[in-house]
């Protein structure tokens, strides 16, 4: 008689040597099945949307997008069982812990691999997706108690996707359900409101200026006076945006 199918794994982790190191302690388990390797962020996003594996090995640390910003750009609802890799981080382990997800310490164990297997199996098992949703949403609030601001954004672009700094981004439109970000000669669309883009920013970077425009203070050239206390402003680009009264005052202490 046949036996279950294994458990598709996928292992993302731009250093060579700790994803080899995970994927043979993986072939040593007949229950599991490498389906991807991903050595960043943005690759792991598109490998787990379109190979929808089992369980996912996350590395945290790694460039431009990290192991955090990967479950963000999937979304807790939507990311697989995972189990997440990293060098000795005190505030990352205390979200784990609060979150009750599980973790593995580079370099890796043989023996703490084989916990975090076992705990897969139960995960599978138990099949109580709500349950692995509403850990990983503890997680990133744990984690954005620290850093709260978005500092890098994946978009997608035709068949693939792009990772933008935010500080790159010049201003911000509402466009129906979706943000359309300005940078250069060039705009992404991301789906998310204004309101919630906002909150995800560093005011210190970023000021709303109308409930359809956000602007980065650093592109502004010029603000002018308006009619009905509405005011003009110029960004260096020369785009001109208006900048209603209802949002002026946040402006006065950089006066």
């Amino acid at each position: 008689m046949k036996g279950p199918a294994p458990l598709r794994a996928l292992v993302a982790d731009d250093e060579a040597f700790a994803r080899q190191r995970i994927l043979q302690l993986l072939e040593r388990e007949p229950d599991f099945q490498v389906v991807s390797e991903c050595t960043h962020g943005g690759e792991a996003v598109q490998a787990i949307r379109e190979m929808k594996p089992d369980v996912v090995f996350l590395d945290i640390q790694m460039p431009e997008l990290d192991g955090f910003g990967v479950v963000e750009a999937i979304g807790p609802s939507l990311m697989p069982p995972t189990i997440f890799a990293t060098a000795f981080d005190q505030h990352a382990i205390q979200a784990f812990e609060v979150s009750a997800l599980d973790y593995l310490l580079k370099p890796i164990d043989p023996d703490r691999m084989a916990k975090a297997l076992d705990r897969v199996r139960a995960w599978q098992r138990s099949a109580e997706p709500e349950n692995l949703r509403m850990q990983l949403e503890g997680l990133l609030a744990t984690v954005r108690q620290e850093d709260p601001h978005l500092t890098r954004i994946l978009v997608k672009q035709d068949d693939h996707h792009l990772i933008v700094k935010v500080s790159d981004i010049q201003w911000i439109e509402a466009e129906d359900n979706y943000v359309r970000m300005h940078m250069d000669s060039t705009s992404y669309l991301l789906r998310m409101s204004m309101s919630a883009m906002v909150t995800r920013l560093d005011p210190r970077q970023f000021r709303r200026i109308h409930r359809s425009s956000i602007v980065n203070l650093d592109f502004i050239r010029e603000i002018h006076p308006w009619f009905s206390g509405d005011h003009v402003v110029m960004m260096k680009d020369g785009t001109r945006l208006t900048m209603s009264r209802t949002y002026r005052d946040q402006f006065k202490e950089l006066a």
